[in-house]
Parts: C-alpha cells; structure tokens; sequence
C-alpha cells in the first residue's frame, strides 16, 4: 500500500492504491497495475485507446487525451469526463490486448478494485462509468449481442448501486432478453476502493451446471447457470469463448439521460482503477 499526492493543473488528488492481491487456491494469470509516471499515457502494449464510437445515444467524444485518462503516478488509471466551454462533453475508453478464455474444469476470476470521484450524486447526472468484458468475436466481426458481453460493474448517475448484468444471443429477446439482458444489482457504501469480481466455474459435469457469479467485496449478488439460458450455443459465447477488458465512462445516453446543468466534470467525477486481474483455480 502507498500514498502519493498528484498534482495537476487543474486539482490536487490523492491517491492510495495496491497492486493485485493473491488468493488461496488460485494463480494469478495476468495483472494491468496502471504503473507509470502521474500524466502519462496508458501502457498501449496492453491496451487499445478506443476513439469514434457512439452507442446507445451517448454524449461524449472519446479521445486519447491524458486530459480524460491518465496514470495516476500512484500505480492508477484515472478517467475522467471533461466539459468544454461549448459543452461538449469528453471522456474516454480503453480495451485490452489481453484475451482469456474461461478455463474448462476449473473456476475462472477476472476483477478489478475501483473507486469513484467524490462529487456528490447531485452533481453526476448523465454519468455511466463502467468495468466489463466483450467476447473477441466481435473483433472479427460477429454483432452484439451474439458476441457475448458481461458487465461486471456499472453505475449511472452517481446513484450507490452496482450493476452486473449479461447480453447475449439476439435482440429483442433472445436467450437473455435484450436489450434489457439478465441483470442484478447490489448497493455500494460509498466511492472508495471496492473490489467488482466475475468468476467463471466450469467444474460441473455437464455445461448445464455451469455458472457466472457476480460479487463486490465478495458479497454475491447475481449467479447465473448454464441451464438458465438453455441454450449450448449461446451459453459458449459468454462462458466458454475469448473476451477481453474494457473500462470507460460514457456521459449521457440511453440509461443514465443527458447531464444536466449540475453536472460536474473532472476529478470529481471519475472513475479510478488500481489494477486488473485475471486468476485461475490451481
């Protein structure tokens, strides 16, 4: 654990981080601890600065921009959402080189320890920072939501709840009733750090047994078994197939609505990641 002040031109932010931390019963497989001078660009070996995309009605521009993401000088990544003078809103996303595969007969676990900008909800409408995974297939040019995509965290305006939720197969309906998807939500405490788990357990006999659990803090919140989307097919797409990380906070668009004119950007309103991990059951 350590303590590092960062300054910048526009606030002065602290920082406390940990590196990813080891299980009992498990082997870390791959770890992203954000390590890097404060104001500096995002390792590019391990992840892709995604630009030019618009999805469900959002607002913001996503840039490359350390202005919208940064390592913290603390071992973090800081995403944060800008407001220029004209109101255009900017903010950012990236993806991972990385790409695992549930392991078969064994458990799987990806997590991430997250924190929130300390504005207050009041000052975070349109806000839609989030921690999730997409099935490589949609690089190679397979749609949503056949591709498979599980979120493992996310919020909206600023409200102290966590969402984990699954899409898959074809919209509208389909095996997980999109675009809604399967979804649960647990309540979070506050906007400090706070571990946001998936794990994959792949140890039952038939795919049917199967399951993907969700928890925080290693509170459960939603599991969900291969027997509930009845379908082999399907159920491969998002437990048995390569997927990889993406972090972002979009503003605006279809589930939060737009910010209004309380707000806020910077600091305030990021999201914060000390690290992201992949583990599997030795």
């Amino acid at each position: 654990m350590f303590l590092k002040l960062l300054a910048t031109t526009l606030a002065v932010v602290t920082v406390s981080a940990e590196s990813a931390p080891g299980y009992g019963g498990y082997n870390n497989i791959w770890t992203e601890t954000f390590d890097g001078a404060a104001g500096s660009v995002i390792n590019q070996n391990n992840w892709n600065i995604i630009t030019g995309i618009h999805n469900n009605n959002e607002w913001q521009q996503y840039t490359t921009s350390t202005q919208n993401m940064q390592l913290s000088g603390g071992a973090t990544l800081q995403i944060v959402p800008r407001k220029d003078s004209s109101g255009q809103w900017t903010s950012a996303r990236v993806e991972s080189t990385y790409v695992f595969t549930p392991t078969a007969g064994a458990v799987t676990r990806a997590e991430a320890l997250i924190r929130f900008g300390d504005n207050p909800t009041a000052n975070k409408q349109g806000l839609w920072p989030a921690f999730w995974l997409l099935g490589n297939s949609v690089r190679n040019g397979v749609a949503w939501p056949a591709c498979g995509e599980l979120d493992i965290l996310e919020t909206v305006n600023g409200l102290p709840t966590g969402y984990g939720t699954i899409h898959c197969d074809a919209t509208p309906g389909g095996a997980c009733n999109e675009p809604n998807g399967i979804g649960a939500n647990i309540g979070i405490p506050d906007n400090g750090w706070h571990t946001w788990r998936i794990e994959w357990d792949r140890r039952a006999s038939t795919w049917q047994g199967e399951t993907i659990t969700w928890s925080m803090d290693g509170n459960v919140f939603q599991q969900v078994a291969g027997s509930r989307i009845n379908n082999q097919a399907v159920w491969s797409t998002i437990a048995e197939s390569p997927m990889y990380f993406i972090l972002n906070v979009a503003v605006g668009g279809d589930w939060p609505g737009a910010p209004n004119g309380n707000t806020l950007d910077g600091f305030g309103s990021m999201m914060e990641i000390a690290y992201v991990a992949h583990y599997l059951s030795s």
